[in-house]
């Protein structure tokens, strides 16, 4: 077994991977794989609505809202959030790479208000007691950042619409959906493979703008369209649909929440009683459960360190390239024992 910590793509459910493997082969009985089935088929139409509903029944959607299967991943939406919604200011937050390149993206339609930034301190920390001006267009928030290695653990009560990129931790805990207008995650961290984005939309907060909006840019053209406007990516979307019937299965995302804590706890707990190693967000009330990262107090062991991974089948483990150290990746499908085999290799390493 290979302990898979990468930050993504990452580590599916085995069931998503079997049923998968029948439906290339032989897609609903139909003779053909689903890799060459019409999207317009009742078959793959059959497998788009049982996504959506899904995504509804484990998140607790109210009525109101749509679930969208986009392409170009969250990087998309820093623009199309900012397309659809900003007339002529927005709020963001800013606190990480990911916040900072949906910042850069939203200026191109309107001011930028960055009223809370992280940035001075290498993004170590979230961000709190900020207002949010009632006059912005939207509020828009990263709730976990992946590189850095915090999360958010409550959200504001926002004057105005909230925004959030749910990229990295949707699905591992119970969220207020009628908090926010829009949320907006790829795939590829807890929900299934990479080439599909998930875009959950109340459907008031659209149509507001003044500008013109190209059809593919267009929220509510995809909305008509049912997430076939264009040809959808099939195959990401049905294995995603698997991987989420087999959270559903196993308790929803208040099991998937409980198991995230109990990865996140095992991990940091040798973290910071371990000499050897010193956690990069010092406040455990910052620290992601989804993306744990840490450094050797003597980084000249970098090396042999991951090379005591390596032996021990550990994978994924090396730090993002911009900030060094190293990450674990701890997303839906990773089971304890994973974080078992890192823990022992910490504990034996000198």
């Amino acid at each position: 077994m290979v302990h898979n910590f990468s930050a993504g793509p990452s580590i599916l459910f085995p069931y998503a991977f079997d049923e998968a493997t029948k439906a290339i082969q032989n897609f609903e009985n139909t003779g053909l794989s689903i890799l060459e089935v019409s999207h317009r088929g009742k078959e793959f139409v059959a497998v788009m609505d049982q996504a959506q509903q899904i995504i509804k029944d484990l998140l607790q959607v109210p009525e109101g809202y749509k679930v969208l299967f986009l392409g170009g991943g969250a990087s998309m939406q820093f623009l199309q959030v900012a397309y659809n919604l900003l007339e002529t200011n927005a709020a963001y937050v800013n606190t990480g790479t990911w916040a900072s390149n949906a910042i850069k993206e939203a200026k191109a339609f309107g001011q930028v208000n960055v009223i809370a930034s992280s940035e001075e301190q290498k993004f170590s920390f979230i961000p709190k007691d900020y207002s949010i001006p009632e006059n912005s267009d939207y509020f828009h928030c990263t709730s976990n950042n992946t590189i850095y290695g915090t999360q958010m653990n409550s959200f504001p009560d926002s004057p105005v619409t909230m925004v959030c990129d749910m990229s990295s931790d949707i699905m591992s805990k119970a969220v207020d959906v009628s908090k926010f207008g829009l949320i907006y995650a790829g795939a590829q961290k807890n929900m299934g493979p990479a080439g599909v984005t998930v875009v959950i939309v109340k459907e008031d907060i659209l149509g507001k703008v003044s500008r013109h909006i190209p059809s593919m840019m267009d929220y509510r053209v995809h909305i008509k369209g049912e997430s076939m406007f264009n040809t959808p990516p099939v195959f990401p979307i049905y294995v995603l649909l698997k991987n989420l019937e087999w959270v559903k299965k196993v308790g929803g995302v208040n099991a998937m929440q409980k198991i995230a804590t109990d990865r996140a706890n095992l991990l940091y707990s040798e973290i910071d009683s371990n000499p050897l190693f010193k956690a990069v967000v010092n406040d455990p009330m910052d620290r992601s459960q989804m993306n744990a990262t840490f450094v050797l107090q003597d980084n000249s062991l970098d090396d042999k360190f991951l090379a005591a991974c390596k032996e021990a089948k550990i994978s994924g483990l090396k730090g993002h390239r911009s900030v060094g150290g190293f990450r674990a990746s701890m997303y839906n499908a990773l089971p304890l024992e994973s974080v078992e085999a890192l823990v022992n290799v910490m504990r034996t390493f000198n």
